[in-house]
């Protein structure tokens, strides 16, 4: 049963509100993760607590327990000099910047002559996502995988 410390291996499709498919991982390549440390998100993880390996269940999880509400103060424009000159600016590119201790994902929304607006929110940010999920297998984590942190699938290489 899935509970804290548990390491959890999963196939899932997730979708929007519009059913568009925004992302999946299937049984040749499922997520595997060490449940109650954070993660994967809030609202995902609170509905798989005490699931057990071959149930299958939908879940649909709001944006306040996903990456949150959309925030106006993260759409800025920056002066196209800022970016590569050699670099052909699209409309729904993404690139990160280092912004302190992490990596901030910002995607471009236009360009203009002088001006490239961007957005730093999450790209999920706002949405209601759909999760139709398979419980592959459910274990209990290894004194090391706890002191890690993580789930160890067997491709660590000697990690």
């Amino acid at each position: 049963m899935i509970k804290k410390d548990s390491v959890v291996t999963l196939s899932y499709s997730l979708k929007n509100k519009e059913g568009a498919e925004l992302d999946q991982a299937g049984a040749d390549q499922p997520l595997v993760y060490l449940h109650g440390k954070g993660q994967i998100i809030p609202g995902l993880e609170t509905g798989l607590e005490g699931l057990n390996s071959g149930d299958k269940k939908d879940i649909t999880v709001q944006p306040e327990d996903a990456y949150g509400s959309v925030n106006p103060s993260l759409v800025m424009e920056i002066e196209r000099k800022h970016f590569p000159p050699d670099v052909d600016i699209q409309p729904g590119m993404q690139f990160t910047a280092d912004m302190g201790e992490k990596q901030q994902i910002f995607t471009v929304l236009s360009v203009g002559d002088e001006q490239v607006k961007i957005d730093a929110n999450h790209p999920l940010a706002g949405e209601t996502l759909h999760f139709s999920i398979e419980i592959l297998e459910v274990r209990e984590a290894t004194k090391e995988e706890l002191d890690h942190g993580h789930a160890h699938t067997g491709n660590e290489h000697g990690h």
